[in-house]
C-alpha cells in the first residue's frame, strides 16, 4: 500500500508539472493591439494599409475601388477575417451588388477559406454587407509545391465584383478586422522557415511583425506531450516492477 501511495503521488505530481509547462504554449494573446488602426485603405498590394490583429481598420471609398489591408499571422494561428460594407450613404441604386473579400499570403498566393461567407450578393435597397473568411491554420513550414498558409504578412482585398454600371463611384464605407484562434500543437510540423514572409526591407519587415514578435518556431506543445509520455512510461515501468517483484526471500527460507 505504501508503494501504491508513493507511485500515485509521483504520477499526480508529474502530470501537474507537465500541465503547468503546457499552459504558456496555449495562451491566448488577445491583447495585441498596438497603436491606432488605419482609417484608410491601400489600392494595391504595395500600398496596403498595415494593421495588427484584433484591430478594426476603416476606410471611405467609392463603389468599384479595390481596397487593400495587411496584417501579420504567425504559426499555430487560424485567422478569421471579417469585413463590413456600409451602403447607406449611397443614393438609390439601380440593381443588386456582389461584394467579395480575398486573402493572400506573403507570396501573394490567394488562400482558400475553410468556411465563412466570402462573397455575398445584396439587393438594391440593402444598407450593408457582411463578409467573413476563416483561413486554414498557419504552418511553420511547408513543401515548396504546397499552397499552405505560412507565417508572415497577409493581404485582404475587398471589392465589388458585380453591379450596375450606373452605380459605379457611389460612396461607401468599409471596415475590416482579423482575429486568430491559437490551435496549439495540432498544427505543429517538423520544420521552420528561415524568416517570415514579409515584404520589403529589414525596417519594413520589423514594422510588419506582430506586437509580441514572431515565434521562434522550434517550441511547440508536441515537446510537452512527448515528455509527458516518456515520464508516464517510466513511472509505469517502475510501478509494474514494484507490484510484481514480490516481498523478497520468504522468512522460512534459510
Amino acid at each position: 500500500m505504501r508503494r501504491t501511495r508513493l507511485l500515485t503521488g509521483a504520477l499526480l505530481g508529474a502530470a501537474t508539472a507537465l500541465l503547468a509547462l503546457a499552459g504558456p504554449v496555449a495562451a491566448d494573446d488577445s491583447d495585441s493591439d498596438s497603436g491606432k488602426a488605419p482609417t484608410e485603405a491601400g489600392t494595391s498590394f504595395r500600398t496596403a494599409a498595415a494593421m495588427q490583429q484584433d484591430q478594426k481598420a476603416t476606410a471611405s471609398a467609392s463603389t468599384g475601388d479595390y481596397l487593400y489591408w495587411s496584417y501579420p499571422a504567425d504559426a499555430g494561428q487560424r485567422p478569421t477575417v471579417k469585413a463590413s460594407v456600409d451602403l447607406s450613404a449611397a443614393q438609390a441604386r439601380h440593381g443588386g451588388q456582389t461584394w467579395r473579400i480575398d486573402v493572400y499570403d506573403g507570396l501573394r498566393r490567394r488562400q482558400s477559406c475553410m468556411y465563412g461567407m466570402q462573397a455575398r450578393t445584396v439587393a438594391a435597397e440593402a444598407k450593408s454587407v457582411e463578409l467573413a473568411c476563416t483561413l486554414r491554420p498557419v504552418r511553420a513550414w511547408s513543401d515548396a509545391w504546397a499552397n499552405d498558409p505560412l507565417p508572415g504578412t497577409y493581404y485582404v482585398r475587398l471589392t465589388v465584383t458585380s453591379l450596375a454600371d450606373a452605380d459605379l463611384g457611389q460612396p461607401v464605407s468599409a471596415s475590416v478586422e482579423a482575429r486568430s484562434k491559437d490551435i496549439g500543437s495540432s498544427a505543429a510540423v517538423d520544420g521552420t522557415l528561415a524568416a517570415p514572409l514579409v515584404p520589403g526591407t529589414t525596417a519594413s519587415a520589423e514594422k510588419a511583425a506582430p506586437v509580441d514578435g514572431w515565434s521562434s518556431g522550434w517550441w511547440t506543445g508536441r515537446w510537452v506531450w512527448t515528455g509527458a509520455g516518456a515520464v508516464l512510461a517510466a513511472l509505469a515501468g517502475i510501478g509494474g516492477y514494484a507490484l510484481t517483484r514480490g516481498s523478497g526471500r520468504p522468512a522460512r527460507m534459510p
